[in-house]
């Protein structure tokens, strides 16, 4: 097991950019939002480079920049759609600001027709597990499964919905990793210094074993039920 200690937070949004479509040919007759959204996305990745410190932490991510269906068409507007993560609620304004200006500013400096729409998507709160919690549970995990097998981490730039939970009704969380990937295949991959290939959640490849992943998460969950309400 691995015990979280901090998930980021993260902001979704989509920004929808208005153009003058053209024919291929003749670029000169248009206001072209593929430029504009392309050099959005350019724009954005200096935030964290010039805008945050070094000591702080932030990720911009664009995940789709759709724009036209014809290669000699110049389309009327285009649309792209990113996320961002945080550690630090200043930061995150900040973060915020600055993609809102850089998409206004470029909207303005390619002559768009109109404003450009700026649009949330969803917003989870940072995860943070409750230290006090997490030395308890963390205590009985290993008790349970052995000291080796449990072990806490650092702020990971994941985002988690569990956070919702905390935040809302103001109690102490814990939120905890279940390892599933095969041992030797892991063994494996460390050897030979690629353990950046494994396939990670959101991908195609991923494939947790089956056993024991499923046994241990079952384990966990009772032993971490007898943490609080009995003995572990």
């Amino acid at each position: 097991m691995v015990l979280k200690y901090k998930f980021a937070d993260r902001c979704l949004g989509t920004g929808f950019f208005s153009g003058h479509g053209a024919h291929g040919s003749m670029p000169q007759a248009s206001v072209d939002p593929v430029v504009m959204a392309a050099s959005v996305d350019l724009r954005l990745q200096t935030i964290v480079s010039r805008e945050v410190a070094a000591t702080d932490a932030a990720v911009i991510t664009v995940g789709v920049l759709q724009a036209g269906t014809k290669e000699n068409v110049i389309p009327d507007d285009a649309v792209i759609k990113l996320n961002v993560r945080t550690f630090d609620a200043g930061v995150r304004e900040h973060v915020l600001a600055a993609i809102k200006r850089i998409v206004n500013a470029e909207a303005q400096a390619s002559g768009a027709p109109r404003d450009p729409e700026i649009t949330p998507l969803d917003r989870y709160p940072l995860n943070v597990n409750d230290e006090s919690a997490s030395n308890r549970i963390a205590e009985a995990f290993r008790s349970y499964f052995s000291v080796n097998r449990v072990r806490h981490t650092g702020p990971a730039p994941a985002s988690e919905d569990f956070g919702c939970f905390g935040t809302a009704w103001r109690v102490p969380s814990v939120y905890w990793f279940v390892g599933g990937t095969d041992p030797k295949t892991y063994a494996e991959a460390k050897a030979a210094g690629r353990l950046n290939e494994l396939p990670v959640n959101h991908s195609p490849q991923f494939a947790p074993v089956l056993h024991p992943t499923i046994e241990t998460g079952v384990e966990a969950l009772v032993v971490d039920a007898l943490a609080w309400l009995g003995k572990a």
